[in-house]
């Protein structure tokens, strides 16, 4: 004889609590997660592997039915079944989805102008990643961008699209040595970070994206990723002018590495390491496989 599942075999907490978010009650949560494993049963049935109580598992009933997430499929007695999962929470995101268009359009015409003064922080990998697909998706004219391989190959979808469909002009500094993957037009400029795509260690962002010069987003990876994302004029001249400097040096690495390195060290090194603080000399060294 198998034996008896707990309630809360059947309705872990976790899952309990990622439905409650969704609107759920407890109640209807756990009986929802019973009805799903044995479909169909009565009311009492449910309350009983569920562990709610039998008055609250008639009402969490009628609350599920209403929602559209069970339907009775007997009589004398009522046994009830639950509609499949991807079904019921796919209406729920599409009517989410569609109140919270029509919300985000109704307050827009009730906020105030925020200017462009403000500098907004975003936190994780998800939302930042988030952020630059949204802006890569905004462009319109231009897109400028410092950042490695892994982050271009994440967006070269939506970069080539921009650039072959909308015809966005790139100019791309790659912390990486394959320029020729993201040249999708002829309006697309790949120069290789100094001439050899090394990262110089801690002292770098990890990425900055400007788009339009009307709006930039750099990060940092301290311990996570964060992120600053703004339209401040002044702050998107100032990422706008280090990208473009980053050409430049791109360009000069290109024509004169050789004199460079006799002159500054390798990687600019007695130069850098003048202006470094230890930690950053550090990383500096890691990145470069140079030593003291």
């Amino acid at each position: 004889m198998s034996p008896v599942a707990s309630p809360t075999d059947l309705a872990p907490p976790d899952l309990v609590a990622q439905m409650k978010r969704l609107g759920l009650t407890e109640y209807e949560s756990r009986i929802l997660l019973a009805l799903i494993q044995s479909p169909p049963a009565t009311a009492y049935e449910m309350a009983k592997r569920s562990g709610v109580p039998r008055p609250n598992a008639y009402s969490a009933l009628e609350g599920l039915e209403a929602r559209g997430a069970v339907m009775p499929v007997s009589e004398k007695p009522v046994r009830y079944a639950a509609r499949p999962p991807r079904e019921f929470f796919g209406q729920i995101l599409a009517q989410t989805q569609t109140v919270c268009d029509s919300l985000a359009g109704r307050l827009e015409t009730l906020a105030a102008p925020q200017g462009d003064h403000y500098v907004w922080t975003l936190e994780g990998a998800a939302e930042v990643q988030a952020k630059v697909a949204d802006m890569i998706a905004a462009a319109e004219s231009e897109i400028w961008l410092k950042g490695d391989t892994p982050l271009l190959d994440r967006h070269a979808d939506a970069l080539r699209e921009a650039a072959t469909r909308r015809g966005v002009a790139l100019m791309i500094i790659l912390f990486g040595t394959n320029p020729d993957d993201y040249r999708f037009t002829e309006h697309c400029a790949v120069f290789v970070h100094e001439a050899s795509g090394v990262r110089m260690g801690s002292a770098d962002n990890l990425f900055t994206i400007a788009i339009d010069q009307t709006q930039m987003l750099t990060a940092n990876d301290d311990g996570g990723i964060r992120a600053a994302h703004t339209q401040n004029r002044a702050v998107v001249k100032m990422a706008l002018s280090l990208i473009r400097h980053d050409y430049y040096m791109a360009e000069i690495f290109d024509r004169f590495k050789g004199e460079l390195d006799a002159t500054f060290g390798p990687h600019l090194s007695r130069l850098r390491t003048r202006s470094f603080t230890e930690e950053q000399i550090g990383s500096f060294r890691e990145k470069t496989g140079l030593s003291d």
